[in-house]
């Protein structure tokens, strides 16, 4: 049986009126449900059979009417799987495997996120889906070769929802909606706040009996028209907020200012109705106010903590000049930055934003990468260098060629790593919400011991006083605390240079005892070079000629250190690793490599070498030279040292590299505790030795093969120029490779730990002083509405001192 028309006025999905005919029923747990429409009833279905029906007992309220989706719409939803139109927002991470960012339309509420994360998760293909609720920005992962991006995007509009490419201007434009939403529940309640105490004054002013009854009951019943947009309209979002809560099983921060809300304005209609009670129509109105107020402050202080990371989102520009017949033709003409592809050339005028990642084709500027890297000094940029979308060029006009867009680029990968960070909720977080929860329930039942006591002894005072408990101790303070300074900090060390990209990286940072140094690519630059030659049988001139012709042909990190030019060519060059290089050269046949491997190819006498790490050149009769090779320690890396050591903690070099080699390293910096040689195996192995002692140990390495080892450290940071960005083992990526960040990291993570505190200590304390004086009856709603507001404020204007915490 379908439902009975009374009951089936409205439709199951959407709420919509249904018409008397036709008819499309679902049935939803054992009992048939009317829907107005045939879109309706397959998007409902379709949930249902999904098995996803929970969607309907947490949603906030009715879903978007859904409409059958047309063959016009698959058609261009199958466009989206042109690679050429998923370049701007398709990120390619292996063979098959892609991310998109996209923005989910239709979203209202908590259930929404739920019902889109579970029903796109249970497609075939999509290995992980996760949408942030304040943007409605979702990061969906699929398999290529299992599925494609158009049958994600109709299985998303198959629930009544519509999915497009994340769009920053689309998502502002949202985010204006509702900041313009807040400040008409604001102006709405003051304006009722001013008219409601205009009529209460006289009320508490005049003697008793001096106002006439009539005159009385028209000021009374001109508070309650004044107050009842704001219990209606302003109020509106703290009881969506409280509601939801409800549904969920738990009992949220707005649940009791809810009841507070609710509570007085209800005994004040029945009062103005009975003639019997107390009116609080303008202690309504005015908390109302003080509360939305507040939390507006608020909003616009946690806006301001996290200004540093919205920055990057909105760094690459919407349009570029495109140069489609370069070199022969200068002419240029706009075009969307989401049109460009690889190999386009592009003109970046003086003062303009770099639209993607790419290679200087012509002209000499100077570029600032602030914002990127945290390095605020000019960047000089030449023919063959490499620029940054999100950069801005500074000096003079610069030819591009692009060679990463959309999602490829740097800027995307920063993103990326920051949308990660910020899903995971830091354990101080989750304990202050679990705190938080608790601490609601015990509020509530303290009131109702508070109005129960006051109504036994003076029912006069036990409705003001139970909401005046309700209110004033709402802990919003304690459920802001831990947050709010952990994004102001983020996006404070974001600004220097220092992505955090796991969300406890911050947390464990202020807890470290030992940091643990790679030495290649992290103290040192990662560039080899010749130290020492040492003539056997040649000039070191030709000999060194020689060597670069052998090495021209090999990709081994310490063949950089013989480039540069020479008149010789190798042939049936042959690479064996571990030993080194052999090859003709003018009929010859020549090596290159560690002595014993040469000493193989070589039946001269091997020569007494002084030390180890000797890089030899012979031919099949003599040695002909040596050459000792080195790399260049990072400008400030024996600053960075003695920073570490100065705070206290220990400092380790832990490196795969010769011990000839590590140590002069080490004792340049004034490193003792040196292991060398160590595979990565090894370096495992140590640093769960460091950690069964006791130890908390950071782990600062290039990223390549010290994965491993940066994923069990307790905190880990990589260096940026040594590991693909999308791709980082670490918590945090030192972008611009400055080792003297990593002490102010550490220095900004113990500030954020002392706020943190600080602020815990004050909603502590705050609610221990505030909630006595409520009981006994010594403070007022609206007293305190303010004082609960000006709490939450200075948790936020507390944590806003990170974003300017090592200001240098």
């Amino acid at each position: 049986m379908i439902a009975t028309p009374a009951a089936a006025a409205r439709c199951f999905h959407c709420g919509e009126p249904v018409p008397e005919s036709p008819v499309f029923p679902v049935r939803y747990r054992q009992i048939e449900q009317a829907t107005c429409c045939a879109g309706c009833q397959a998007v409902a279905q379709s949930i249902i059979d999904a098995g996803l029906d929970d969607y309907y007992t947490q949603r906030e309220r009715p879903a978007h009417r859904a409409q059958p989706l047309p063959d016009e719409l698959q058609q261009q939803l199958q466009l989206y799987d042109d690679p050429q139109l998923q370049h701007s927002f398709v990120y390619v991470e292996e063979a098959d495997i892609r991310e998109a960012a996209l923005l989910i339309e239709g979203i209202t509420c908590a259930a929404c996120i739920w019902l889109n994360e579970r029903h796109i998760s249970r497609q075939p293909g999509v290995l992980a889906v996760s949408i942030n609720y304040t943007t409605h920005r979702a990061r969906v992962r699929w398999d290529e070769s299992r599925t494609h991006l158009s049958a994600i995007l109709q299985a998303i509009a198959a629930t009544g929802y519509r999915a497009h490419p994340y769009d920053q201007a689309r998502q502002e434009a949202a985010q204006q909606k509702a900041r313009k939403s807040s400040l008409l529940r604001l102006w709405i309640a003051g304006l009722s706040m001013m008219q409601v105490m205009m009529f209460a004054v006289p009320v508490y002013l005049a003697p008793a009996g001096d106002i006439d009854p009539q005159w009385l009951t028209l000021l009374h019943w001109a508070s309650f028209l004044m107050t009842l947009p704001v219990a209606l309209y302003s109020s509106w979002p703290f009881y969506q907020s409280a509601w939801r809560d409800l549904k969920q099983g738990r009992t949220g921060m707005d649940l009791p200012v809810s009841i507070g809300v609710i509570s007085a304005f209800a005994a004040s209609v029945h009062a103005l109705f009975t003639g019997h009670g107390a009116i609080y129509f303008d202690s309504v109105s005015m908390f109302v106010f003080l509360l939305l107020g507040g939390r507006y402050l608020e909003q616009g202080a946690r806006q301001r903590a996290g200004a540093a990371l919205e920055q990057l989102v909105r760094l690459a520009p919407a349009f570029a000049h495109h140069l489609p017949a370069w070199p022969t033709e200068r002419t240029s003409r706009e075009a969307t930055v989401s049109s460009l592809k690889p190999g386009d050339v592009v003109l970046v005028k003086a003062g303009e934003t770099f639209p993607a990642d790419g290679l200087v084709l012509e002209g000499t500027s100077t570029t600032n990468e602030a914002l990127l890297t945290g390095e605020s000094r000019p960047v000089a940029k030449h023919v063959g260098s490499t620029v940054t979308g999100g950069s801005s060029n500074q000096v003079s006009p610069l030819i591009v060629s692009i060679e990463q867009v959309g999602e490829g680029t740097r800027l995307a990968g920063i993103v990326r790593l920051l949308d990660r960070a910020l899903a995971e909720k830091p354990r101080l977080a989750r304990q202050a919400d679990r705190i938080a929860g608790w601490f609601v329930a015990t509020l509530l039942a303290v009131a109702a011991a508070a109005w129960l006591f006051w109504h036994w002894h003076d029912p006069a005072h036990a409705l003001p006083i139970m909401v005046a408990v309700l209110v004033i101790s709402c802990p919003c303070a304690l459920s802001l605390a831990t947050p709010v300074a952990l994004t102001a900090a983020t996006g404070r060390l974001a600004q220097r240079g220092l992505l955090v990209t796991r969300g406890h990286a911050l947390e464990s940072l202020a807890n470290v005892t030992d940091v643990v140094f790679d030495k290649t690519g992290t103290l040192t630059l990662g560039e080899p070079h010749v130290v020492e030659a040492l003539p056997l049988a040649m000039a070191i001139e030709q000999a060194r000629a020689l060597a670069t012709a052998l090495e021209a042909a090999s990709e081994h990190p310490l063949a950089s250190a013989f480039d540069g030019a020479t008149t010789y060519t190798a042939h049936n060059v042959i690479n064996t690793p571990g030993g080194g290089l052999t090859g003709d050269i003018d009929g010859m046949r020549h090596a290159i490599g560690h002595i014993d491997f040469v000493a193989d190819h070589c039946a001269a006498p091997r020569p007494a070498l002084a030390g180890d790490g000797w890089i030899v050149l012979a031919t099949q009769h003599e040695w002909l030279a040596a050459f000792r090779l080195g790399d260049t320690l990072r400008p400030d890396a024996k600053q960075a040292i003695a920073t570490l050591q100065a705070s206290g903690l220990k400092v380790h070099l832990l490196s795969g590299d010769r011990a000839a080699n590590a140590t002069p390293i080490a004792q340049t910096l004034g490193i003792d505790d040196v292991h060398s040689e160590a595979t990565p195996q090894d370096k495992l192995a140590y640093l769960k030795q460091l950690q069964a002692s006791g130890a908390r140990v950071l782990m600062v390495g290039d990223g390549v093969n010290d994965a491993p080892v940066l994923a069990a450290a307790n905190v880990s940071i990589a260096m940026g120029a040594g590991v693909d960005i999308a791709q980082s083992s670490g918590d945090a990526i030192l972008l611009d490779n400055q080792l003297v960040r990593i002490s102010e990291a550490l220095r900004t993570s113990t500030a954020t730990r002392r706020v943190i505190r600080q602020n815990l200590a004050w909603a502590l304390g705050y609610n221990l002083i505030a909630l006595p004086l409520a009981l006994a009856g010594l403070v007022t709603p609206w007293l305190a509405s303010l004082g609960m507001a000006t709490s939450s404020f200075i948790v936020v204007v507390n944590a806003l001192r990170l974003t300017g915490y090592g200001k240098t």
